[in-house]
Order: structure tokens, then C-alpha cells, then sequence
């Protein structure tokens, strides 16, 4: 079948659709690098190796209007207009991706794809331990709000009915100030952590300046930080290795980066424009991004010969450190939440031991 018979939609609409499906899905989209990887190894052009991929993913032909199967077919015509391969994935695929496969000619872009995949599966792998570092402390702390709503709706105001107007003391006190608080503004709780959890995802990717650099010590922000470095430093090796100079590489990092992020690679980019090697110009950044012992390893390498093994061994590194970093600070927000939740449980059960006394008191 040749490629224009390989029919991609007319409708702008549904176009749109399948490419949001396509971007979304990372997997599938890094299956396809792969095989497209493979044929080009084994002496496939581009165009005859998209063609085996999209009797694949269109079943020979049988399921066209799969979303894997349009995108490769909207590839080919592109490919058949003079358009690279990262141009004819545009739209398809994040801007990071097409970064990287914008190598200079069909010979590399089997390499490119190889470090493209490489950089996904380190990015991917130090999600994982990200989700469970955030997840439970979440869960945690919703469970407390749900034991305050619970304690403060139904088990204390059937207390405090056996005593009518009675003003406990101590940690009842606290209980009854609780029940009140609840019964009138309890909306306020999930109103207040959800503007929290806002408040801080926004600041991820966008807080910068000084006070974020000390605030990059501690989660969640230290979180972001390490996988946002782990994510940098694997694409800048893999740039690198790829014949591209690095402030070429790094300017072309910036274009597309968050606010965060390209404010370090300004500050690298200054000081190497100023004579700096890449290793002392994170140093002389004072972020301490992606992390302070690894810039000082890059200050040391950037220096000597052989520095494209030698950054691509510290990336690795650092994405095995990194996990093992995102796994003890997700291990101490777990210790944390569950003292909370501990403190929480013993806090009102004492309270309503204490309110039972206080009733049995004031009734005898």
C-alpha cells in the first residue's frame, strides 16, 4: 500500500484527538521508536520502516483508524513532503522528543532514537518511587480529615446533649471546640488542603529565585528537583552523545523547559559564555541543581578528556541515587503521616474519655 493510500482524517477535530491520545500515551509511542530503531539498524529507510510499523499498528491495513496507525501514516506524509522525522511528529509527540531526534541526517537518527528511549526509561523509572512518595502522605492526611469531620458530626454532640451548655476543659475542651468548629465550617478543611495541594503543584515548576533554592531542600520540592535533574542531565548526555555542543544542546533544553528549569540552565549558560566549563558553571549557579555532589563530580569531569562517557556515567548514577533518595524521603513522609494519623486517633480518643468523665461528673 503505497503512502498516500494510507488516508489520515480530514476532520482537524479528530486529528487533534488522536494526537492528544498519542502524546499521552508514552508506552505504545516508545514501542514505536523502538521498532523504528530496529528496522533502521537493519538497513530500512525511514519511509519503508514507518510502512512495516503501520501494517502493525493498522492490523495490515484492517484497523486504520487506530490512533497509532494515523499518526505513523500523518509521519509518512510528512516524510514524503522533504519534512525530517522530528518535523513530521510534531504535534504527536512532546517537544522534548522531537528536541532529541533533531539530529542532522537519517544516518543518526537510529542513535537518537536509542538515547530518546534511554532518557524515557530513566525518566520513567524514578516516577514510580515519586508516586508512592506523594500518594500516602495524601491518603494520611485525608483519613485524618475524615476521622476530625467524623468525631467532630457524630460522636461528640451526643455527648454533649446529656449535659446540656456544659464547657468541658482540657482536651474535651478541644473536642467540643472541634464539634463546633465542624458542625459550622467544616467545609473549610478540604477547602484549605485542596488550596494547599494547589498552591504547591503550582510552585513545582514555577517558583524561582532564591528562596526556592533552600526550599529545593526539602519535599516535595527536593522531589522535584530530582527528577526534574534526573530528567535534564540524561537529555543533555544524550544530546552530547549525539555529536550536538553542549550550550547548543542546552540552549535548545531551554526553549521548552519550565520556568524552574530555565532558570538554570540561564545560569549555566551565563558562566559558560564567560569561559566556564559545564561543571563549574552549576557550581558557580549556587542551585545546587540537580544536586550538590554530582556538580561536584561534573566540575571535576567537565575538565578532562573523555567527558561525554563521563557525564553519561554520572547521569546513570544519578538516576539510581536519585530513587534511592525519592525512596528514603518517601519513607520518612510515610513515617510522618502516620504519626499524624496516630496523634490524631489518640488525640480524640483520650478527648472522649475525658468528655465521658467530665459528664459522669457533672451528673453525679
Amino acid at each position: 500500500m503505497s503512502v498516500k493510500a494510507k488516508s489520515i482524517p480530514n476532520n482537524p477535530a479528530v486529528i487533534a484527538i488522536n494526537q492528544t491520545l498519542v502524546k499521552w500515551d508514552n508506552t505504545q509511542r516508545l514501542k514505536i521508536y523502538y521498532k523504528l530503531a530496529a528496522l533502521l539498524r537493519n538497513r530500512f529507510t525511514v519511509m519503508d520502516a514507518l510502512d512495516r510499523i503501520w501494517d502493525i499498528e493498522s492490523k495490515d491495513g484492517k484497523k486504520p483508524d487506530e490512533p497509532f496507525a494515523i499518526a505513523v501514516a500523518s509521519w509518512l506524509h510528512e516524510l514524503e513532503k522533504g519534512f525530517s522525522f522530528s518535523s513530521a511528529i510534531d504535534g504527536w509527540a512532546p517537544a522534548r522528543e522531537q528536541l532529541m531526534l533533531s539530529v542532522g541526517d537519517a544516518s543518526k537518527l537510529e542513535k537518537a532514537l536509542l538515547n530518546l528511549i534511554k532518557v524515557s526509561e530513566g525518566s520513567n523509572k524514578i516516577i514510580a518511587p515519586l508516586k508512592n512518595a506523594i500518594t500516602y502522605p495524601l491518603v494520611m492526611i485525608c483519613l485524618c480529615f475524615l476521622i476530625i469531620v467524623g468525631v467532630g458530626l457524630y460522636m461528640v454532640p451526643p455527648m454533649m446533649e446529656i449535659v446540656e451548655g456544659a464547657k468541658f476543659t482540657g482536651v474535651a475542651g478541644s473536642l467540643q471546640w472541634l464539634s463546633e468548629f465542624t458542625k459550622d465550617y467544616w467545609f473549610m478543611v478540604p477547602i484549605g488542603l485542596f488550596t494547599l495541594i494547589t498552591i504547591i503543584t503550582i510552585s513545582l515548576p514555577n517558583w524561582t529565585g532564591k528562596i526556592r533554592v533552600l526550599f529545593d531542600k526539602f519535599p516535595p520540592w527536593s522531589l522535584y528537583r530530582m527528577f526534574t535533574g534526573v530528567s535534564w542531565l540524561l537529555s543533555v548526555s544524550a544530546l552530547i552523545e549525539s555529536g550536538t555542543p553542549i550550550v547548543k544542546g542546552l540552549q535548545s533544553l531551554r526553549t521548552n523547559s519550565t520556568p524552574y528549569l530555565r532558570e538554570r540552565i540561564d545560569a549555566v549558560l551565563r558562566y559558560m559564555n564567560n569561559g566556564a566549563s559545564f561543571g563549574g558553571a552549576l557550581k558557580m549557579s549556587g542551585m545546587g541543581f540537580p544536586d550538590p555532589e554530582i556538580v561536584g563530580d561534573l566540575e571535576i569531569y567537565s575538565e578532562l578528556d573523555g567527558f561525554e562517557e563521563s557525564l553519561q556515567q554520572v547521569a546513570d548514577e544519578y538516576l539510581e541515587e536519585s530513587i534511592k533518595n525519592i525512596n528514603a524521603q518517601a519513607q520518612m513522609l510515610n513515617s510522618f503521616a502516620m504519626l499524624l494519623v496516630s496523634i490524631v486517633i489518640a488525640w480524640t480518643l483520650f478527648g472522649v474519655f475525658e468528655m465521658q468523665n467530665q459528664v459522669q461528673k457533672a451528673m453525679s
